[in-house]
């Protein structure tokens, strides 16, 4: 027996969660072997691998792809998914097994924060379209393009998302936090120009939030307006000084920071990004370069099992 979908490959991070995915795929397998699922299990070993094993999955025929780690895991294997802005299978799923220090994306969803609870949501056959992100930016002195299907930052989040990279694994969710209240100090505010759709824009600002989905740095609802599948990007530019963190931060998990007088919130299916000085640019809580930034929205090139 197999899942409408065919048989199942799950890419798992076998680190992620300070190692909890590692540790729980025997109880997923007897989950998916409860309910009479074909599959077959990637443990990936080194960044890019999940990309890697997404795309070669897709080109021998196989079309249910599932992530099994945080944030960064779904990334790598969305971009596999995708190729010069068209999906590789049209027909292709992508499932999720939560863990990781930040799996953000399944609460857009209502998917469990659980990889075991997870599993037995992988049966069925409900499916949900959604768009995906795309972001071109600097790379040294070359170009780099990855696709994000839940949040991109660029300015202090992105400096945040490097602060916490190195902190301890223990922290778990709390290293995003961490990190923001470390990376924040030194932080330098510069000139923000910004064109959305063709209309431009110029502030003094510290962070650009580019979102797709609502939730990110281990549950901050950092934009709860945004829908997956609505064709657009929400992007928030905060303009005003850096203490504004204070309050604006325990709001944030609550998702009642806006609106704000020093937030300019903006939607947009294109959006370039150039500031003074260059700001560090992520994506998924993934560092993939610096301003200069063009961030697209991809309509529906993905099919989310829920």
């Amino acid at each position: 027996m197999t899942s409408p979908f065919g048989p199942m490959v799950v890419i798992a991070n076998p680190q992620a969660g300070r190692g909890t995915i590692g540790a729980e795929l025997p109880e997923v397998e007897r989950v998916l072997q409860d309910g009479g699922l074909d599959y077959r299990i990637v443990r990936t070993t080194h960044p890019g691998h999940a990309t890697q094993a997404a795309r070669e999955a897709l080109e021998g025929g196989e079309r249910y792809l599932v992530a099994a780690g945080g944030d960064g895991t779904i990334h790598e294997v969305v971009n596999g998914m995708l190729h010069d802005d068209r999906p590789v299978a049209a027909d292709a799923v992508l499932g999720v097994l939560a863990s990781g220090s930040g799996c953000d994306l399944v609460k857009s969803f209502g998917l469990p924060g659980d990889a075991v609870e997870g599993a037995r949501r992988l049966v069925g056959d409900g499916v949900r379209r959604i768009d995906v992100g795309k972001v071109t930016c600097a790379a040294g002195s070359a170009q780099t393009v990855r696709y994000f299907p839940n949040v991109a930052q660029a300015g202090v989040g992105a400096a945040t998302v490097a602060r916490a990279c190195a902190l301890p694994g223990f922290l778990g969710p709390a290293k995003y936090f961490c990190g923001f209240w470390l990376a924040l100090p030194s932080f330098r505010p510069g000139t923000v120009r910004l064109d959305a759709d063709g209309e431009a824009f110029q502030w003094r600002g510290h962070n650009v939030v580019v979102a797709n989905c609502r939730f990110y740095g281990g549950g901050m609802q950092i934009s709860p307006k945004s829908e997956p599948d609505d064709g657009a990007l929400d992007v928030l530019v905060m303009v005003g000084p850096k203490s504004d963190a204070f309050t604006i931060v325990p709001k944030v998990y609550r998702g009642t920071h806006l609106p704000h007088r020093n937030i300019v919130e903006l939607r947009a299916s294109r959006v370039r990004i150039e500031t003074d000085p260059p700001f560090p640019v992520e994506a998924d809580g993934e560092i993939v370069g610096t301003t200069p930034a063009t961030f697209e929205v991809i309509p529906l090139p993905i099919q989310v099992k829920v």
